[in-house]
């Protein structure tokens, strides 16, 4: 009966062995072909298109003109992945820092799931709160003509990275092991010094990882800048002006272009180089994790 048993969980070790490496290769040859996807139409479209006047082109004006340059939309992207990862680091490390080391027992316990059912949050639903709340704010705090600026984007991105970094962090911050605290009060340390001085340089790794995948997930965002930046395709750098980011461009244009025409091909070339931008954040962002791991 013993035997059987044993031979039974082998099976089923065995089974589930192979039902993840399945499950694995299928995604990887999905994300091939998703890349071989982008990056054929993008050749279609540098064929058709020159290199360098897409890349260093100031001007956005596919109906009209004819244009293709991707500096607005790149330069519009990152003033908002900026602006939000700016206002989101301090909040996510400091929130991180109290729950995982100051706060007491019943708010850790409290705030936690709070923060797990943000990140469920779809993307739309905060830009029609951003829409009807930090919009107005906006308009009415600076006194402009529109509230649609990439302030109002950078700060609802900011919201919307907050889940990933607090979480993150705080994990990376437990992961510092206790000896390392009980040396610190030891010699004399406060808990804030400990806190401080100790446990956030240990833990500075595991923190950096989690601002990368909270700037990922900034990045890689579309609904929320599509409803709440103006959507303007120009070179500004004031974050209380309308821009548009790569991801918006997208999502706004897609539905309207031609299959197989220019315009078609030059949205997949803008996908193309956001996939790159994307995986580049978050390898990383892995890196920064499989130190923690190897801590």
């Amino acid at each position: 009966m013993k035997k059987l048993r044993l031979k039974l969980k082998g099976v089923k070790n065995f089974l589930i062995g192979k039902f993840i490496f399945i499950n694995g290769i299928i995604s990887i040859i999905i994300l091939g072909l998703i890349l071989t996807f982008l990056v054929y139409n993008s050749i279609r479209f540098f064929s058709s298109y020159p290199f360098f006047d897409f890349i260093f082109g100031t001007r956005w004006s596919p109906t009209v003109t004819e244009k293709f340059g991707f500096v607005p939309l790149l330069v519009g992207s990152l003033e908002i992945a900026f602006g939000g990862i700016l206002i989101a680091i301090p909040l996510g490390v400091g929130v991180a820092i109290y729950i995982g080391e100051l706060a007491p027992r019943y708010i850790r316990e409290f705030f936690k799931p709070i923060i797990e059912v943000l990140a469920t949050i779809p993307s739309v639903v905060i830009g029609f709160i951003g829409l009807k709340t930090i919009v107005p704010l906006i308009k009415n705090v600076f006194n402009l003509s529109i509230g649609l600026t990439a302030l109002a984007g950078s700060l609802a991105l900011a919201f919307m990275s907050l889940p990933t970094i607090i979480s993150i962090s705080e994990d990376a911050i437990n992961a510092v092991p206790v000896r390392f605290r009980h040396a610190s009060i030891a010699l004399g340390a406060t808990k804030w010094e400990t806190t401080t001085r100790t446990v956030f340089p240990a833990a500075s790794s595991g923190i950096v990882a989690a601002v990368m995948l909270g700037l990922g997930r900034v990045v890689g965002e579309t609904m929320t800048v599509l409803m709440i930046t103006g959507n303007s395709p120009r070179i500004v750098f004031s974050w209380l002006q309308p821009v548009r980011t790569i991801t918006a461009t997208i999502a706004a244009e897609m539905g309207e272009t031609v299959q197989g025409g220019l315009h078609y091909s030059a949205l997949f070339a803008i996908g193309l180089i956001l996939f790159i931008m994307t995986f580049l954040i978050n390898l990383v962002a892995d890196r920064y994790v499989a130190k923690i791991r190897n801590y």
